[in-house]
């Protein structure tokens, strides 16, 4: 954990240039990925915890700030961090690798400039910036994504889906276009295929749950979908979005936005055991995780993105699965980028996006290294 990546990182360059992409598939042991995504959570929380200085009903529109720094308030960033996301602190700093944390020389960021959400979503996606996607507005995406590539290649038709807690993600992945299998509590795209079917009993709930904002709903509800879906239809390549951290941020509820940054962490890890609990994703199944921006700094900045926000470029990036060499949080580190996500999801299942579309960010190399042991 922590080790030094820059040497690494060309050596295994090297290797995987000189390797064929046969050679490279069949050794990988990765056969499904899941990306996972939740929205706007900044990498200062993921790598240090909850922040004192908005632990406060003044600062951070706190209800209880007792309560809160009992849960989440302890003296150290190591021990604050744990509290908030133990998921990540344990397994994935243990079986996997994080990248992110500007403190130990780890930089994560978007390329896009754009710092809001559609321009975000569209590189992790697509692989790239494109300075056509200026707005947030339900504009069908003209890029091709990775999850509609991956579902014309051999294997995987009808294996890949997306359940997404925004009503725009649809646009983003174009679903008219793509005739990707996308829930997200909406309606999808005019013209779009409604191909997921969920229990009536989940269905119903969302129905008649009030909604707090427009275009989006709980969590939990997401969490509920992605693990029905995931037992029912068993995806070989899966879109799973969260957005609550984004939500209570804006709304300047630092007790909120750290409920449900903890409560994600919870729902990546009962993924992660509802996979290993299945035999046809137990130790084949690889998870990238990562957010569609950051937000700024300060007391009043972290609620906020966006082109003018200092910070908000900067983001984080985990990735867990059996092909993962298990180096944890990342140190001094080459920067790693948000459009190299798209070619990774690719990458761990032995296709070459980046071949295909050249313009796209390349797959992160150490990530996919090798199996873990």
């Amino acid at each position: 954990m922590g080790r030094p990546c820059w040497l690494l990182g060309v050596v295994l360059a090297g290797l995987v240039a000189l390797e064929s992409p046969g050679t490279a598939a069949s050794a990988l042991r990765t056969k499904n990925v899941f990306l996972i995504t939740t929205d706007g959570l900044r990498w200062q929380e993921v790598f240090t915890g909850a922040q004192p200085g908005l632990m406060t009903k003044q600062t951070g529109g706190v209800a209880n700030e007792a309560g809160l720094k009992k849960q989440f308030g302890q003296a150290t960033a190591e021990a604050r961090r744990q509290a908030l996301m133990p998921f990540f602190w344990t397994e994935i700093a243990r079986r996997g690798q994080l990248y992110g944390n500007q403190t130990k020389g780890s930089v994560a960021h978007i390329t896009n400039g754009r710092k809001f959400s559609y321009p975000g979503y569209s590189e992790f996606l697509v692989g790239m910036a494109d300075d056509r996607i200026d707005s947030n507005n339900k504009m069908p995406n003209p890029n091709t994504n990775v999850f509609e590539w991956l579902n014309l290649r051999p294997g995987f038709q009808g294996r890949v889906a997306a359940i997404v807690n925004w009503d725009v993600i649809p646009w983003i992945l174009n679903t008219e276009r793509s005739r990707l299998p996308v829930w997200s509590g909406f309606a999808l795209q005019p013209g779009a295929p409604d191909l997921i079917r969920l229990s009536p009993e989940l269905e119903e709930l969302c129905r008649d749950t009030t909604r707090l904002w427009d275009g989006m709903l709980f969590d939990s509800f997401f969490y509920q979908a992605a693990r029905e879906y995931v037992l029912q239809a068993r995806p070989r390549a899966f879109y799973v979005s969260f957005s609550e951290t984004d939500e209570w941020a804006h709304e300047g509820h630092y007790d909120r936005y750290l409920d449900a940054a903890h409560k994600v962490d919870r729902y990546i890890q009962g993924l992660w055991e509802t996979v290993q609990s299945v035999p046809a994703y137990k130790d084949q199944t690889t998870f990238i995780i990562t957010t569609d921006h950051g937000r700024g700094s300060g007391l009043q900045d972290w609620r906020s993105h966006g082109q003018q926000v200092q910070g908000a470029e900067h983001i984080w990036i985990a990735v867990l699965g059996p092909d993962t060499p298990p180096l944890g949080e990342r140190t001094n580190c080459a920067p790693v980028t948000q459009n190299q996500v798209a070619a990774t999801i690719a990458a761990a299942l032995g296709e070459d996006f980046h071949a295909a579309f050249p313009k796209t960010g390349a797959p992160l190399a150490e990530a996919l290294a090798g199996a873990r042991q």
